[in-house]
C-alpha cells in the first residue's frame, strides 16, 4: 500500500472514530483497537518469512505491554525492520544460535530500538536523527549514503541502511522501514564512552581527577511512577484539551569535548610548561583562564592542584563547565528545529536573527550561549560569513558590530559512539571556558529563552517539539486517547522540575502548534489559584537587569502578582490587556500581522515607540518571531496581543540563586481558571535595556 492511499484510507478513519476511554495503563485502551480491510504493521510482519526473526523478538517483548498488540492497533509507527540475515549476523556477533537463546528483556530492548511512534518516510530524514526518540526514549542518529550499488540511501546508526527498493512501504498504522542490520544504543553513561574514547583522553582524565564523573552518574529516578497522576483537563481560549504528567524522570548530561589534539595546540598558545604531565598542563591552562574570573579563590587551599576536586579548583570549574546538565542527542536539537514548511528555525526569520539558546551548566551559576550560523550581513553591515560556516552551531559566539567573537564550532557528524544511556558528547575545535572575554563580552547581551528551555528536565526526557505541529485538535474534545493522534500535552506534579515551587495549581506545557501565538508554538500555562515560583536562569555578570515576560494576551486569561526574590514588583500583569488599548498606546498601534506597517516606520519613530512603551513597562515582540499557517509567516511585532512585559528591574548578583514568584491576583476565577501564561523569558542587562537619546533603542530583532 503506497503512502497516498495509506493517508487516504486513514483519513477516513479518522473521520469515523471517536475518542478512547481514559487509562492510567501503558496498555493501548480497548476503544483503540479497530478492525481494518487494509494491513496493520503487524500484518506486514507475520506475512513475509523475511522478516521472521525479528517478529519473534517482537512478540516476546512483553515487559511493560504487548508490542505486536500495539502494532495491530491504531497508533503512528515507524518500524525498522532487520531481514533475517541481520538478525542471524547480530545473534552470531553476541554468541547466540537463535533468537530462543534471547532473554524477553533483550527481546524487548531489541524490539523498542526498531520502534518509533511516529510516521517517518525517507525523504523526512533530513537531519542528524528521527525527530521523535524511540520507544526506549533513545534517538536514532541518521545520514545519507550510497549501498553496494550506489544508489543513494539513508543509513540509520550509521551502519543499518534502509532497503532502496522496499523503503517507506506503508500499512494502515505505520510505514515500514526494512535494515540490513540490527539497530544497536550503548547501554552504557556517559563517563564510561568518554572513558572508551583515547580520542579525548586529557578531558576525561581531568573529568575524572576532579570527582565530576561521579556526578554525571545519575540515569532516572526509579521512585517516579507516572500511573500515580490522573489526566488533567484544561480550557485555554477556546481549545478544550488534555495533559500528561510525564511518562519518567529522567537525568541527562550533554558534555563539550575539546580532542586531544585541540587541548595541546591551547596549551602551547598560552605557553604553558609542556614538560610536566598532562593534567598538570590543563590544570595550569585553567589557572590561565579561571584566575581572573575569580580572583577572590586564588589563594584558597581549595585552588591547589593537589585539591582538584574542590568547589574552587581551577580545573574543576574548567571541566564543570563543559557539561550541560540536560541531554541533547544531536546538533539539530542545540537549537529551534528546523520547521517542516519554512525549511528554517521554528518561529525565527532567520534571515533577521541567528537562534540561539541559553543552557545552564555544571559550574553554578553559568550559561552557554549555543548559536546556529543562518544571517549574512546583519543590519551594521558586519560579514558573518567570513567568521563561522553557514548552517553550524557554535558555543559562545558573538559576531556583531560590537564583538566578534567566532566561538567553538560544534562537530556536526552523525556518530553513535558518542551517545550514552544518561547522555551526548560533541567535539568541539576550541576552548569552551566561561572566561572574561565570555562573561564580559559575549554573554553581555538580552537572554531571550523559551520557558521550555529554562527548565532541563523538559528536553531531557523529551517533552519539546513532541507530536504533529502542523496539526490542530478537535477544540471541542479532547484526544485523550493513550496515544493521541496530534501529540501529548504535560503537566508536571510538585518537585519534578528542579528549583520550582508551586500551589493550588497545575502547571500545563501546551504542544507546539504553528498556528498558535507562541514563540516556537508552545507555551506554558498557570491554572488555578496559583502560587509559583521558579529559580532564574543566571546572568554571566552582577548588575541591574530588567526581566521581561513574552506573551499573548487574551480576554480568557487572568492576573498575576510578580514578586523577585519575595519582594513584589510594581503592579500584576493583566493578560487581558492588549498593546493597543489605552493602558499603553491605544489606537495609534496598527496591527498588521505582515509587519509591513512597522517596517515602514522611520527609525527615529521606531525609537520614540520604543520609549514611550518602555515607560510603560512595555515592548513590542521581537521582529524576528512569527508563527505561521504552514505557507505564510505572521509576525508577532505586528500584533497587539503578542508583545512583552516588563515583570521587574531589579539588582542581581550573578553568584547567588535568585527566584521570581507569580501569585493570582485575578478577581475570582477569572476566565478560563485565572489561566497565566508563561511562553518566553528575557534577561536583559543594562548595557542593553539602559539606552538613552533621541532616535537611540535596544535593537528590534
Amino acid at each position: 500500500m503506497n503512502i497516498k492511499n495509506n493517508i487516504i484510507a486513514m483519513l477516513a478513519f479518522l473521520a469515523v472514530m471517536t475518542p478512547g476511554l481514559t487509562s492510567c495503563s501503558d496498555e493501548p485502551d480497548a476503544e483503540n483497537f479497530y478492525t481494518f480491510t487494509g494491513e496493520m504493521a503487524s500484518d506486514y510482519l507475520r506475512n513475509r518469512s523475511d522478516y521472521s526473526e525479528f517478529t519473534k523478538i517482537v512478540e516476546r517483548a512483553n515487559q511493560s505491554a504487548n508490542l505486536m498488540d500495539l502494532l495491530s492497533s491504531y497508533g503512528h509507527y515507524t518500524v525498522f525492520v532487520p531481514t533475517n540475515d541481520a538478525v542471524k549476523a547480530f545473534l552470531e556477533e553476541h554468541g547466540k544460535t537463535s533468537v530462543s537463546d534471547l532473554s524477553d528483556a533483550d527481546c524487548d530492548t531489541i524490539a523498542r530500538t526498531h520502534l518509533v511512534s511516529n510516521m517517518y518516510s525517507t525523504i523526512e530524514m533530513t537531519g542528524k536523527t528521527i525527530v521523535t526518540a524511540n520507544m526506549n526514549g533513545r534517538y536514532l542518529g541518521t545520514s545519507a549514503g550510497l549501498d553496494d550499488q550506489g544508489r543513494a540511501v539513508i543509513f540509520i546508526e550509521g551502519l543499518a541502511h534502509i532497503d532502496f527498493e522496499l523503503k517507506d512501504d506503508s500499512v494502515e498504522n505505520a510505514i515500514m522501514q526494512p535494515i540490513d542490520r540490527v539497530l544497536e544504543k550503548s547501554n552504557s553513561s556517559i563517563g564510561d564512552i568518554l572513558n572508551d574514547n583515547s580520542l579525548v583522553s586529557m578531558f576525561n582524565n581531568a573529568l575524572v581527577h576532579t570527582g565530576v564523573s561521579k556526578d554525571i552518574t545519575k540515569v532516572k529516578d526509579d521512585n517516579y511512577d507516572n500511573k500515580a497522576y490522573p489526566k488533567y483537563y484544561y480550557t485555554s481560549d477556546f481549545w478544550k484539551e488534555v495533559a500528561w504528567v510525564p511518562d519518567e524522570k529522567k537525568y541527562g548530561y550533554t558534555v563539550f569535548v575539546e580532542p586531544n589534539d585541540v587541548l595541546k595546540a591551547k596549551i602551547a598558545e598560552y605557553g604553558i610548561d609542556t614538560s610536566q604531565s598532562e593534567l598538570k598542563q590543563l590544570y595550569d591552562l585553567a589557572c590561565k583562564i579561571y584566575d581572573p574570573v575569580y580572583p577572590d579563590d586564588v589563594s584558597a587551599a581549595g585552588h591547589a592542584f593537589e585539591n582538584l576536586t574542590d568547589s574552587v579548583n581551577p580545573l574543576k570549574r574548567f571541566v564543570q563547565y563543559h557539561i550541560m546538565t540536560r541531554y541533547v542527542p544531536s546538533v539539530d536539537k542545540l537549537t529551534q528545529e528546523i520547521h517542516k514548511t519554512m525549511n528554517e528555525a521554528f518561529g525565527i526569520e532567520t534571515t533577521l536573527a541567528n537562534p540561539v539558546e541559553w543552557f545552564h551548566t555544571m559550574l553554578p551559576h553559568t550559561m552557554v550561549k549555543i548559536e546556529q550560523l543562518t544571517m549574512g550581513n546583519d543590519k551594521q553591515g558586519v560579514d558573518h560569513k567570513g567568521k563561522g560556516e553557514t548552517g553550524q552551531r557554535y558555543v559562545n559566539r558573538r559576531y556583531d558590530a560590537e564583538w566578534q567573537f567566532e566561538g567553538a564550532k560544534i562537530d556536526d557528524t552523525v556518530d553513535t559512539k558518542l551517545d550514552a544511556v544518561n547522555g551526548h558528547y560533541f567535539y568541539v575545535d576550541d576552548l569552551v571556558v566561561f572566561s572574561e572575554d565570555v562573561r564580559d563580552k559575549v554573554q553581555n547581551m538580552r537572554i531571550r529563552m523559551d520557558f521550555s528551555t529554562v527548565f532541563p528536565e523538559v528536553m531531557t526526557n523529551d517533552m519539546r517539539y513532541v507530536g504533529d505541529y502542523t496539526q490542530d485538535d478537535n477544540s471541542g474534545t479532547p484526544d485523550d486517547a493513550t496515544v493521541p493522534k496530534n501529540g501529548r500535552n504535560f503537566y508536571f506534579p510538585e518537585g519534578y522540575l528542579d528549583g520550582v515551587t508551586f500551589s493550588n495549581c497545575a502547571v500545563v506545557l501546551r504542544r507546539p502548534h504553528q498556528n498558535f501565538w507562541s514563540w516556537q508554538g508552545d507555551e506554558w500555562n498557570l491554572f488555578g489559584d496559583y502560587d509559583f515560583q521558579f529559580r532564574l536562569p543566571p546572568v554571566p555578570k552582577s548588575g541591574d537587569y530588567q526581566i521581561r515576560l513574552g506573551f499573548c494576551g487574551l480576554k480568557t486569561r487572568g492576573v498575576a502578582q510578580v514578586y523577585f526574590d519575595g519582594v513584589p514588583q510594581g503592579i500584576p500583569v493583566d493578560m487581558t490587556q492588549y498593546l493597543n488599548e489605552e493602558a499603553f498606546i491605544g489606537d495609534r498601534f496598527t496591527n498588521d500581522e505582515t509587519a509591513a506597517n512597522y517596517d515602514a516606520m522611520s527609525d527615529e519613530d521606531k525609537a520614540a515607540e520604543q520609549k514611550l512603551l518602555k515607560n510603560l513597562g512595555a515592548y513590542r515582540a521581537p521582529r524576528s518571531t512569527y508563527h505561521t499557517n504552514g505557507t505564510t509567516k505572521y509576525y508577532f511585532v505586528g500584533n497587539f496581543r503578542t508583545f512583552r512585559r516588563v515583570l521587574c528591574q531589579v539588582r542581581i548578583d550573578a553568584t547567588k540563586d535568585h527566584y521570581l514568584r507569580f501569585r493570582v491576583a485575578s478577581d475570582g476565577k477569572q476566565g478560563n481558571n485565572n489561566e497565566f501564561m508563561l511562553d518566553y523569558l528575557e534577561i536583559v542587562p543594562k548595557s542593553v535595556y539602559g539606552v538613552s537619546g533621541d532616535g537611540a533603542m535596544e535593537d528590534d530583532l
